[in-house]
């Protein structure tokens, strides 16, 4: 493998079965998987690892895949376990505590909460190990999807500024929010339905709730949005507000500044928070909300971030970034050795990769709404309504748990709250589809 980057930077297309374009879970899964069966897979990543990056909070369906990918003990050596969710409303004047063990699956009863930066190094080094060229510092800036001799061609640029080319049977595009081929094809869109934005930073002494607790990721409403509280290992926590684009206009003066600000509008979490110093630099990130009009094409599939982002509250990221790599594997694995089923394998393909974010989507573009915080605050298990929220919140969205059902009754008490109580969810929605321009975005950022 490292006879084919020598002959890339020598002007030569190196070849590889797999060309992937991102080193992040979604690539690192699709990597590992692909060398484990046999093929001859260069992974390309723009940065260094290890680097930051937000996203720490896993879900308990992520833990069969880490053994999966030999993984499992690295991640509990640096995670925090995490036992549940806790959901706070200013407005009830109490908080909810869901605990994974009472989910309709038994077997996922916890999860981790993890440095990014870390966990995606323990991921990459793994591809690695099962023989996948990973290459560093290296950014895809051209390509190449329908030649006459078949496959992709790949222009990357090196830190150093030098090029290198690839030619691939394949490619998977898992370039997270860069979004690469998205934009190659002109194929990303705005989400309408979620305009969001988020500021972040890692906090020291942020006050953590008491034993088996500790590990909770916790989530506060308040009037323009809701704020994450993700506990880590190391004693720091992360800590952001996704809020509306109304309220990103409103920013005046440094980040640091604007989040502090926006931390005080949340009374609990400011208590919390009394005594905690930032550690980190405070980042931004706009055009929160986004989905790419394909998965596939003929040679090459979208994964991950790279497809869709929707938002971050139920931590869904990752896992579905992970779920995305695994079935880019067999969508690629059947591709390849067995061409008269591509049709077949990209469609499944395409059932999967939809599949997550349709589900989740219903309850992240209702999640301020005062009817669902009622529904929240007040959690009812008839028709085990409650225990099938809880697999949703563990990720357990692609087996065969029966939670079809109970998610059809808890939607029906949903709308039927919600018509009740028209007037408050009229203005809910108002509130949150002001939008924000291209450039007051950038100003605001």
């Amino acid at each position: 493998m490292r006879i084919e980057a020598e002959r890339a930077r020598a002007g030569a297309a190196a070849r590889a079965d797999v060309l992937i374009i991102g080193g992040g879970p979604a690539g690192s899964t699709a990597a590992n998987l692909l060398a484990q069966r046999g093929y001859r897979v260069t992974l390309l990543e723009k940065d260094h690892h290890p680097r930051f990056h937000i996203g720490e909070s896993l879900l308990p369906a992520n833990r069969p895949l880490f053994e999966r990918l030999g993984v499992a003990e690295q991640v509990r050596g640096i995670g925090m376990l995490k036992w549940g969710a806790e959901f706070v409303s200013p407005a009830h004047g109490r908080s909810e505590t869901f605990e994974f063990a009472s989910a309709r699956n038994p077997d996922l009863p916890y999860s981790y909460q993890v440095r990014r930066s870390q966990f995606d190094e323990i991921l990459i080094r793994r591809a690695a190990q099962c023989g996948a060229e990973v290459i560093e510092g290296c950014r895809a800036r051209e390509v190449e999807l329908e030649r006459p001799e078949g496959g992709v061609r790949v222009v990357a640029e090196h830190d150093d500024g030098s090029r290198s080319a690839w030619a691939a049977r394949f490619l998977i595009d898992a370039s997270g929010r860069d979004t690469f081929l998205a934009n190659h094809l002109h194929a990303k869109r705005r989400n309408p339905r979620h305009n969001s934005a988020a500021v972040y930073a890692h906090f020291a002494g942020v006050e953590r709730r008491p034993g088996k607790r500790a590990g909770d990721i916790s989530i506060y409403w308040f009037e323009h949005g809701w704020f994450w509280l993700i506990p880590l290992a190391d004693g720091l926590t992360s800590v952001g507000a996704v809020v509306w684009p109304y309220y990103l206009k409103q920013r005046r003066g440094p980040l640091q500044e604007f989040l502090r600000a926006t931390i005080a509008l949340c009374p609990p979490l400011a208590e919390r928070l009394k005594d905690a110093t930032p550690v980190s630099e405070v980042e931004a990130t706009g055009n929160y909300s986004y989905s790419a009009a394909r998965t596939h094409g003929r040679n090459y599939l979208l994964v991950g971030d790279a497809f869709t982002f929707i938002d971050p509250v139920f931590s869904t990221g990752v896992w579905l970034a992970m779920n995305g790599g695994l079935a880019a594997c067999d969508a690629v694995d059947a591709c390849l050795r067995t061409p008269v089923y591509a049709g077949r394998a990209l469609r499944a393909y395409d059932h999967v990769m939809r599949r997550g974010p349709r589900m989740l989507s219903w309850f992240i573009y209702r999640v301020t709404n005062p009817a669902l915080r009622d529904l929240l605050m007040t959690p009812r298990n008839v028709l085990r309504m409650r225990d099938t929220l809880l697999s949703v919140l563990a990720g357990d969205i692609f087996g065969d748990t029966p939670i079809r059902a109970s998610l059809s009754a808890f939607k029906a008490v949903y709308y039927l709250s919600s018509l009740v109580n028209l007037p408050r969810t009229l203005a809910s929605v108002r509130q949150r589809r002001v939008n924000i321009t291209p450039s007051e975005e950038a100003d605001a950022r």
